[in-house]
């Protein structure tokens, strides 16, 4: 099998760096470009302290596809910017691979048609971590016999979106497997605004956000006289690249918009 050819916009970035190390230790890949416009031209190898990768960064991702045509786009940007490189990738035939959360319904409609118009893959995936994704598995199965639930789930503090796309999508893993039920008193009164958490679908979601985490979540089912608690805990950054590693591997031979890694972990 020829090396699938990766560009990795963010290589500077926590979780972009991590994916340039995991290409670098991975035979069957070749990283041939970085995406950021304040080191145009400069060695990816030299900027993030990895001797032996000589590989360039490009400062626009039109220019980063048009020029090293990579087979596959990982982005890790921001929400602000990540549908844009999609739909600049995707128009050339090459399948994104995003770790950035925040799309909406509408734009993952939007994408998919777009990825079956030009015959490509793309993954969304809210969380690479295979532990992550199992737990959502899990929940969703403990639901249908226990359906009063809160998810909390923790971040470290730069990150931007609440709650994160993990514990959405958590819940809507859920929400499958359960109908919506408005759960606590009925009386219930918040004398402190927002102490309850999101509302969502009949259950509450509650974010922290504090220096020193990476990405936790538990999801406590109750129930008469007994709970259930599913945890997962990203120690550290690493922990996300074998799920990137496999939905590079799993893109290439898949036409449409796959969101969420339990679509690939088949």
């Amino acid at each position: 099998m020829n090396n699938i050819r990766v560009a990795v916009a963010g290589p500077r970035g926590r979780m972009g760096s991590e994916a340039v190390k995991m290409i670098m230790g991975d035979e069957t890949m070749q990283l041939v470009c970085g995406i950021d416009p304040k080191y145009d031209g400069e060695n990816i190898g030299e900027v993030l302290g990895l001797p032996g990768l000589s590989v360039p960064f490009v400062p626009d991702v039109r220019q980063a596809l048009d020029t090293h045509m990579p087979d596959v786009l990982v982005d890790f940007t921001t929400p602000q910017v990540v549908k844009e490189n999609m739909v600049a990738a995707i128009e050339r035939g090459v399948r994104p691979v995003v770790g950035t959360t925040g799309f909406t319904p509408s734009d993952i409609e939007e994408l998919d048609k777009l990825c079956h118009l030009h015959n490509v893959g793309a993954i969304i995936a809210p969380n690479f971590a295979i532990g992550a994704v199992l737990m959502m598995k899990f929940a969703r199965e403990a639901a249908k016999y226990m359906p009063d639930v809160e998810i909390i789930e923790q971040h470290h503090d730069r990150k931007l979106d609440a709650p994160s796309g993990t514990a959405v999508k958590t819940a809507e893993m859920i929400q499958e497997a359960r109908n919506e039920r408005r759960q606590g008193h009925p009386e219930e009164e918040e004398t402190i605004e927002g102490a309850r958490g999101a509302y969502y679908n009949g259950f509450r979601i509650h974010s922290v956000r504090l220096p020193g985490l990476v990405a936790h979540q538990e999801v406590i089912f109750g129930a008469v006289g007994q709970t259930l608690t599913i945890r997962h805990d990203s120690i550290n950054r690493e922990s996300f690249m074998p799920g990137v590693n496999l939905a590079i591997k799993k893109v290439m031979d898949y036409k449409g918009l796959l969101y969420g890694l339990e679509n690939v972990m088949v």
